[in-house]
């Protein structure tokens, strides 16, 4: 991008004695229309990041860029790399790089933390993380927690209700390059509850959804 600027600016340099012949208005309105376009130009290259790296480029790229991150590789399968480390405060997340088979650009991260076997402990990760989460990016655009039938505080009785999806609990934070996604899902292990966090780059997810379309 850094190098399409120099050249955009270069041309102008080029031009500037014919621009100077013209009258100074003229003048001005074209040097303000040549850097209106320079900076919708800078504006569309943008994406959301995670840990500080745009959510863009191939899978080995980002895979590379996370791996210097600290993260750990771990492989790779049906086009989502998973790599493991520690994320926000918390040790052992895993980390899922995602792309498509016919579209190799990273469009979206998702981060799984530890499985907890009691609901208090896993609610306590997610309004933590969701308490950061509006400190940096603001009042949520959605949110939506609670049991669709069951009420009460029964231990095992809510981890039932999360396998069987009886529940809806997330926090959606929409920015202009993206949004950013957290909920709680049933764990991995059995009986046990953990916090998923999304990112999904607004640019390349725009990038996915046509060459879905193009499938059609």
């Amino acid at each position: 991008m850094t190098k399409i600027l120099h050249m955009q600016i270069n041309d102008i340099n080029i031009n500037k004695h014919n621009i100077e012949k013209t009258n100074s208005p003229m003048k001005k309105i074209i040097i303000l229309f040549v850097c209106l376009i320079i900076a919708g130009t800078a504006f569309a290259q943008q994406h959301l990041s995670f840990k500080g790296v745009p959510i863009d480029g191939t899978l080995q790229e980002y895979t590379n860029a996370m791996v210097k991150a600290g993260f750990h590789y771990e492989g790779t399968q049906d086009g989502i790399s998973i790599l493991t480390g520690d994320f926000a405060g918390y040790k052992n997340c895993v980390v899922g790089v995602s792309t498509l088979k016919n579209l190799d650009v990273v469009s979206h991260i998702t981060v799984l933390f530890p499985d907890k076997d009691t609901w208090t402990s896993v609610l306590s990760d997610y309004e933590t993380l969701k308490s950061m989460l509006t400190e940096k990016y603001g009042i949520p655009s959605d949110n939506r927690e609670r049991f669709i039938d069951y009420h009460g505080n029964d231990n095992a009785l809510i981890m039932y209700a999360l396998k069987d999806g009886e529940y809806e609990w997330y926090t959606i934070f929409s920015t202009d390059l993206g949004n950013i996604e957290l909920s709680i899902i049933s764990g991995t292990k059995y009986n046990t509850a953990a916090v998923r966090l999304g990112y999904y780059d607004k640019a390349n997810s725009e990038k996915v959804r046509s060459s879905a379309i193009d499938d059609l």
